[in-house]
């Protein structure tokens, strides 16, 4: 069975809430004391551009990175997940940790 087109406004809040994450993600690294290029460095990455994507929305962190990113930002693991995971998945957020939670999280602030 084929998708269907995605929704015009869909997308633009996707878009939206990744830019979101890539803002809270410059934040966290800002707070780090990291460059981008220090940041790719201690996730293993060979060139900060992939770092410069995620900041700037284009991008996201596959699920298999995120320990190692909340790690080299000196932020709780679980924590990073969940923030995360409630602009990546806003739908899945709210089903797990209820519609409360999402007016509870930070908006484009990197916590601890």
């Amino acid at each position: 069975m084929p998708r269907p087109a995605t929704d015009p406004a869909k997308a633009a809040q996707i878009k939206a809430l990744r830019q979101q994450a890539g803002r809270w993600l410059k934040t966290a690294r800002e707070t780090a004391g990291l460059t981008q290029a220090e940041l790719a460095e201690k996730v293993g990455l060979r060139y900060y551009t992939f770092v410069s994507q995620v900041e700037s929305g284009l991008g996201r962190l596959p699920i298999e990175t995120q320990g190692v990113w909340a790690e080299a930002l000196g932020l709780d693991p679980c924590e990073f997940a969940r923030t995360l995971l409630r602009y990546y998945e806003p739908e899945l957020f709210r089903l797990l940790f209820g519609s409360e939670a999402v007016a509870e999280m930070p908006q484009g602030r990197a916590t601890a």
